[in-house]
């Protein structure tokens, strides 16, 4: 390679919006070339891509990459991609690629993943053994433990077969280490450098770092330099050609050492937009050291989110929750006990093996660490499952690039795991027994050197601490603690759901301050209910009495299948309530799967298909059956506070800081359940988007949120100064009786904008009446013009102050541009 074809890309202007297509066979490059016309009318800047690399075959999300060096053929190949750009740039759109540094797919046959294959065949001496996570020395005679077969050896001997220098099982290949063909297949097996296995042995005896818990998806080793060159090449290649623009960073938190990564990745890129997908937690901030835009967006979706939830009733609605549920403290009675349990099953069930690396680990230290030494296995595996289930993060930094480059962010780390340590410690009954505590907490933080030990032991700490907060909380805790299922969200606290006008307006000020081209969503692929799914389901904490009239109704004249459990009933119910239009074909597998994730009467791993088939029959009987009736009526009662909360929260996402991320089809209403539900491919209205330019009013919610996006885009492309690192934000109060309902802000001085919130409570407390707002002066950069122009409606302002009751007349929220 010359030195101009290995030159980092050149910086490009950053997106002022980008469209999240799922690509899939379904999708392909040809297909999403056809969206570019509408999607440039909307008014985006850049397409967002799904990982485009080459994966598992008829793979519906791309994250299961294969082979780093091609693009998918399925999608059209790197001739397609190509093209799709070239269309995108004559339409005046670029591309940002979602990225999979973490992991590649263990794929059936295995022979798709070239490199991983290379390691089947020769081992530990294979040159791409420096790609994987694996623990050579972690059992099974130093062999990695591959968990395929459907039963124990045994069972499956004879469904598996040698094909010349292939072996066979089902539709698994995997490669004959050279010169152990001709064994007898009991010795041929034993002489292979993997070991086959019962799946079921995964969860204790694996001895490859996972994707969480799914051993179909092997950790790569980013953190080599080799593997990361090889890695991105062709993704860097595609940069320098202009065919890509930006990068999304999927699962950081599972790298070694993801500040370091992302250092690497800028130079690499030329300071290209990037942005991570960090999930961050309370008032956890994203690490200053990290080079990147920001986040994908998942703590702008709470904080927007939280706007639109009642104080008083969210309240309300736990006590409905509770008398009807009546669950158990630890099983979704009680946040923080809910997380608690889920955290423990995890770490002692699901993480077994991985905790047993740390403690392997931690052992071989302890060994060698005379004033620290001297600790029996039992007491450094409590000691680090104890550290591990009192994380109140994803993960610590503290031997992270990142972590040295921010000293406040190794401090607060710091903070976190002593105190971590001291509840831990209560868990032993002798103090001295108890300093195994300490010497886990040391080497969690680094303390303790850096030698080849310690700092394997930090990074799979930390790898490891991710894990266990994503299986615990995302997926088994927010599947039991659900009184309000809006509030179950990546990156939400649903035990604190609500958030504050303060609070979103100081998030906001930090975000432009600090990370002002992060990204922003309300909907993703990965979300488990879109944003209007969400917002309506917000309405109830606004009228959870009428909420527990539909639940007595539909309960007491109930004459068919009986829901299995109350917990389920409650899910089954909200659910529904939140698509709108419930179907048995999309309602039941969203169903099963809350109920699996929860693991309360089934799950996964263990399906207990008496109570799955009671589920389904209650779902058709129930929820997508004649009771439906009840949901449809209180809809249609509720339908202009849905309203008011789909319509606010899109224009408040569309204008904060930060740049928008629009999922595929939330340009209008939308209104989708956990994948695949959400990963179908979208039904885009240009037809729509021209009847509106050409002046049609709108005639719903739809045509209302589709003027409203594209009016809030086109600003955004028009004046990216006012918006991006140059822009500002200033918080704007109401004044008046019902002031609190009113959430508004400036950008620049130039644009304001104005959403309602709480609208149900608004209503019933006389409305807006004598609320007024001020707009801001012409001092604070409004210009020289005469006023202020509504875009939504074209009216046009003069007073510097404004009666909401008029203003929001029309819409309930309302976008003004200073004119001049």
């Amino acid at each position: 390679m010359t030195a101009d074809s290995s030159a980092p890309p050149t910086a490009t202007a950053p997106p002022t919006a980008t469209y999240r297509l799922q690509l899939q066979p379904d999708l392909p490059f040809a297909t999403a070339e056809k969206t570019v016309p509408y999607l440039a009318a909307l008014g985006v800047s850049h397409l967002h891509l799904s990982p485009v690399l080459e994966a598992v075959p008829g793979s519906t999300h791309g994250y299961d990459v294969v082979d780093h060096s091609e693009v998918r053929a399925e999608l059209g190949g790197e001739e397609g991609l190509r093209a799709l750009a070239a269309t995108a740039a004559a339409h005046g759109l670029r591309l940002v690629v979602d990225t999979v540094p973490n992991h590649m797919a263990v794929p059936a046959p295995e022979s798709l993943n070239a490199p991983l294959w290379a390691v089947l065949r020769d081992g530990p001496s294979s040159p791409y053994a420096r790609w994987f996570d694996i623990d050579w020395d972690g059992g099974h005679g130093g062999r990695v433990l591959l968990p395929v077969l459907g039963g124990r050896l045994g069972d499956e001997l004879g469904n598996i077969r040698v094909d010349g220098d292939v072996l066979r099982y089902h539709d698994h290949a995997f490669p004959i280490r050279p010169g152990t063909e001709q064994l007898p297949l009991p010795r041929l097996l034993d002489a292979q450098w993997y070991r086959l296995a019962w799946w079921r042995l995964a969860r204790s005896e694996i001895n490859y770092r996972r994707f969480f818990t799914i051993s179909e998806l092997i950790g790569v080793r980013v953190e080599d330099e080799e593997v990361f060159e090889a890695t991105h090449t062709t993704l860097l290649r595609l940069m320098r050609d202009g065919v890509v623009d930006g990068l999304r960073i999927d699962h950081p938190d599972g790298l070694a050492a993801p500040g370091d990564y992302l250092a690497r990745l800028q130079a690499a890129t030329g300071g290209r937009w990037t942005v991570a997908e960090k999930i961050l937690t309370g008032r956890e901030k994203l690490p200053r050291g990290w080079r990147c835009a920001g986040t994908t967006g998942y703590d702008a979706l709470r904080h927007l989110d939280g706007l639109f939830v009642c104080p008083l009733g969210s309240g309300r609605l736990f006590s409905v929750y509770r008398d009807f549920v009546a669950p158990l403290a630890d099983a979704g009675g009680d946040w923080e006990e809910t997380v608690r349990r889920a955290a423990y099953e995890v770490v002692t069930h699901d993480l077994a093996a991985e905790v047993e690396r740390l403690v392997r680990t931690a052992g071989r230290i302890s060994d060698r660490a005379s004033h620290q030494g001297d600790h029996a296995p039992w007491a450094l595996r409590t000691a680090v499952r104890e550290l591990l289930v009192r994380l109140p993060v994803y993960r610590p930094y503290a031997t992270d690039g990142a972590g040295v480059r921010d000293a406040q962010r190794g401090e607060q780390d710091a903070a976190m795991l002593a105190e971590a340590a001291a509840r831990a410690r209560t868990v032993f009954r002798a103090p001295e027994e108890a300093l195994a505590v300490d010497l886990v907490r040391d080497l969690a933080l680094g303390l303790l050197g850096n030698g080849p030990d310690c700092a394997d032991f930090a990074a799979r700490f930390a790898q490891t601490s991710s894990a266990l907060r994503a299986k615990s909380v995302e997926d088994t805790a927010f599947y039991r603690y659900v009184p309000l299922l809006s509030a179950c969200e990546v990156g939400a606290d649903p035990g604190a759901p609500t958030v504050g006008v303060d609070t979103f307006h100081a998030y906001c000020a930090r975000v432009q301050r600090d990370w002002p081209l992060t990204s922003t969503v309300l909907s993703t692929h990965d979300t488990k209910r879109s944003a209007d799914v969400r917002a309506r389901i917000a309405v109830l904490t606004e009228c959870p009495d009428r909420w527990r009239e539909l639940l007595r109704r539909v309960s007491a004249g109930s004459e068919g299948p009986q829901p299995p459990d109350q917990h389920l009933a409650w899910v089954a119910w909200q659910t529904a309530f939140g698509l709108g239009r419930p179907s048995a074909e999309r309602l039941i597998p969203s169903v099963l799967k809350a109920v699996r994730e929860a693991g309360l009467h089934t799950s996964w791993t263990d399906q207990d298909t008496g109570y799955e088939e009671a589920v389904g029959d209650f779902l058709r009987a129930g929820p997508c059956g004649p009771a439906a009736s009840s949901l449809t009526e209180l809809a249609t009662g509720l339908a202009p506070y849905i309203r008011a909360n789909v319509l606010g929260a899109a224009l408040l996402h569309l204008t904060m800081p930060g740049v928008p991320d629009l999922y595929q089809g939330t340009e209008t209403e939308y209104n989708a359940l956990v994948d695949p539900d959400n990963r179908r491919p979208p039904r885009l209205r240009a037809d729509l988007l021209t009847e509106l330019d050409d002046g049609a009013e709108p005639q719903d919610l739809s045509a209302e949120k589709l003027l409203l996006t594209a009016t809030a885009l086109r600003l955004r492309r028009s004046h990216p100064e006012w918006f991006g690192t140059e822009g500002t934000y200033t918080p704007l109060h109401a004044d008046g009786t019902a002031a609190g309902h009113c959430l508004a802000f400036a950008r620049a001085g130039r644009v304001v904008t104005v959403a309602t919130r709480l609208s149900l409570r608004l209503a019933e407390d006389g409305g807006w009446r004598d609320t007024e707002l001020t707009l801001p002066s012409k001092s604070a950069g409004a210009g020289t013009g005469a006023g202020w122009r509504e875009l939504l409606t074209g009216r046009e302002l003069h007073r510097p102050v404004v009666c909401l009751r008029e203003l929001l007349g029309r819409y309930p929220v309302a976008l003004l541009v200073a004119e001049g």
